[in-house]
């Protein structure tokens, strides 16, 4: 029995060891990688506010019964604010979106029509409040964009100004897209009409139609509550 005990756990051993080489040369399976982590889908709905800037350029006439400076150039850069609202349903993303800037866009011109002086259109601010429709493709989202502009139109001569409030229209299109976290940036183009404004006889000499029409490309940066 004593030399049975022995004998029995030398084998045990043996067997032990042969069971574990056979194991590791067994081929193995390959591995199986975890899975791959999905972002959340971004989301345009919410509540945003931003700053713009960019450049304006159009065209101005002054009329006074048949007489007419003609159409003449203005342009100028413009710096703002943004505040929107985002509604999406599936693809589809509904907007309301307003702006206001400060904006430099003027241009003059010295024909017969202003008596040998020179004649000014600027443009000191303006305003729009839009509706926006977007599609979003992901984290990328091209818009339509359209709806009320609010700015002055100011006409100087030599010697005074008149300063006029106007109501026209917008309309246009860009594009945005998340850039990182709540932040996005914007490309757009807007098409503006503010009609006409007024230079008062005591400063033109004679009632004057002052037609201001014009186009915007403005970049800007969004943050998204």
């Amino acid at each position: 029995m004593k030399r049975l005990l022995p004998a029995g756990l030398s084998m045990l051993a043996t067997v032990t060891t042969m069971a574990a080489a056979h194991a590791a040369d067994m081929p193995r399976g390959p591995a199986v990688a975890p899975p791959a982590y999905m972002s959340p889908a971004f989301s345009w709905t919410g509540a945003y506010i931003g700053v713009n800037g960019g450049y304006g350029w159009g065209r101005s006439e002054w009329l006074s019964g048949g007489a007419s400076t003609g159409r003449f150039d203005v342009n100028g850069g413009l710096v703002g604010g943004t505040l929107g609202y985002n509604w999406q349903t599936g693809k589809l993303v509904l907007g309301l979106e307003g702006d206001a800037d400060w904006s430099n866009i003027k241009g003059d011109t010295s024909n017969s029509f202003c008596i040998g002086v020179v004649c000014e259109t600027r443009n000191n601010w303006i305003g729009t409040a839009r509706g926006r429709i977007g599609y979003a493709f992901g984290r990328v989202m091209p818009f339509v964009t359209g709806g009320l502009a609010v700015g002055d139109i100011k006409a100087s001569v030599p010697g005074g100004s008149t300063d006029t409030t106007n109501t026209g229209w917008t309309l246009g299109g860009g594009v945005e897209a998340a850039i990182r976290g709540p932040w996005t940036a914007k490309l757009e183009y807007l098409y503006t009409n503010l009609g006409n404004g007024n230079c008062d006889p005591s400063v033109c000499g004679t009632s004057t139609d002052v037609d201001f029409r014009g186009n915007m490309v403005r970049a800007g940066i969004n943050y998204h509550f």
